[in-house]
């Protein structure tokens, strides 16, 4: 159960961390001015070709995970886990990678309040 649960969690990890470079890298891009002249067109089609790479993770992570499948977590647990997974990676890349965005204390807030909604989401349910 440890190795589904751990594999799962790197899985989603791995697979986030594609995501935000594909929903903000083109924003990096452009700031440096790789992107800078591209049109539109040319920037989703970029982000697309690293959110296919996204894909790659976060599919096998859904599949070995869900309780329906031998995994550990139900589909909402996943969702859950998946988001607070998302806000912790999206802190990361924004304050390494966009040194004007600054992590303050309501986003700290904010971010306890989705772990709240992780440890709820493993509280016993009745039916």
């Amino acid at each position: 159960m440890w190795k589904s649960i751990i594999a799962t969690t790197a899985l989603l990890v791995i697979s986030n961390v594609f995501m935000t470079l594909a929903w903000y890298g083109h924003l990096k891009l452009e700031e440096t001015g790789i992107s800078k002249n591209w049109p539109l067109f040319a920037v989703i089609l970029f982000s697309w070709g690293i959110a296919l790479i996204e894909y790659c993770f976060m599919i096998p992570a859904n599949k070995m995970g869900f309780v329906g499948n031998g995994g550990p977590f139900s589909l909402f647990q996943l969702k859950i886990i998946q988001e607070a997974i998302t806000l912790v990676v999206f802190t990361i890349v924004a304050m390494f990678m966009f040194s004007g965005e600054k992590l303050h204390w309501n986003h700290v807030a904010a971010f306890i309040c989705l772990v709240a909604a992780v440890c709820f989401t493993f509280l016993p349910t009745k039916g």
